[in-house]
């Protein structure tokens, strides 16, 4: 399988640049557990699209400080490039920014959370259990959001909720799969990035967020999860 990554964070500080980009993050994550699937990047920040995106027979979208409210010319675009591959029917990943992305394109709601900053490590509960999750009915990701999808697309399913963010992930069909959070992280980055934003954000955000890194993400079964997701979408296109 060949799936196309598009790299959407805007973060070019010192600190992003001692720090692996987010396509190598997402290549190592779907690697883990595929690890002869093929993987390629576009800096679609960077206004850098595949020529041909349904040319890929998946697309995973990253997460970024940029907002999908912005009006920036890139996240146009992306969003358009997000309805092309979701009419041809070609499976849609997002994670945070990528999530919110594709609940925008497809016509859902995004808005500023007015419970403020989710950061560090966040418990997510299964709300409907996809046919591609096999983990348990909670689940741990690490998180660094401050907006939110308000309303879903629709034909959307509901799959996680936490007690930060309501819709902490959904399904279409087997065609989308999201999450609001951040299966690509690992910990020690997420300890960086707490230690990088501490004198910019509210110190109880700041206290919170330590304090949860006592635990560990479920990445591994998270990591199945979304190969399980394309494997599914590939096996309804050929069945078809």
């Amino acid at each position: 399988m060949h799936l196309a990554v598009l790299m959407t964070n805007t973060d070019e500080s010192d600190f992003a640049q001692r720090h692996p980009k987010d396509g190598e993050k997402f290549k190592a994550l779907i690697q883990s557990v595929r690890p002869d699937w093929a993987v390629s990047s576009f800096h679609v920040k960077d206004g850098i699209f595949p020529d041909d995106i349904l040319a890929f027979d998946g697309v995973m979208i990253t997460g970024s400080p940029a907002s999908v409210l912005g009006g920036q010319p890139w996240v146009a675009r992306l969003l358009e490039e997000i309805r092309i591959a979701f009419a041809h029917g070609l499976p849609l990943f997002g994670a945070c920014f990528g999530h919110q992305a594709i609940a925008l394109a497809l016509g859902g709601t995004v808005e500023e959370n007015p419970n403020g900053w989710g950061f560090g490590l966040i418990e997510m509960s299964v709300v409907e259990k996809a046919p591609w999750y096999d983990g348990d009915a909670q689940l741990l990701q690490y998180g660094a959001h401050v907006e939110h999808v308000t309303q879903m697309p629709s034909g959307a399913r509901r799959l996680f909720t936490s007690p930060h963010c309501d819709v902490a992930g959904f399904s279409i069909g087997t065609r989308v799969y999201t999450t609001q959070n951040h299966p690509e992280m690992t910990p020690d980055f997420v300890a960086a990035l707490i230690e990088e934003y501490a004198d910019k954000m509210d110190p109880d955000v700041i206290t919170r967020a330590r304090a949860s890194l006592q635990q560990c993400a479920d990445t591994e079964v998270f990591a199945r999860s979304i190969a399980a997701f394309f494997e599914a979408a590939t096996a309804e296109t050929a069945a078809t």
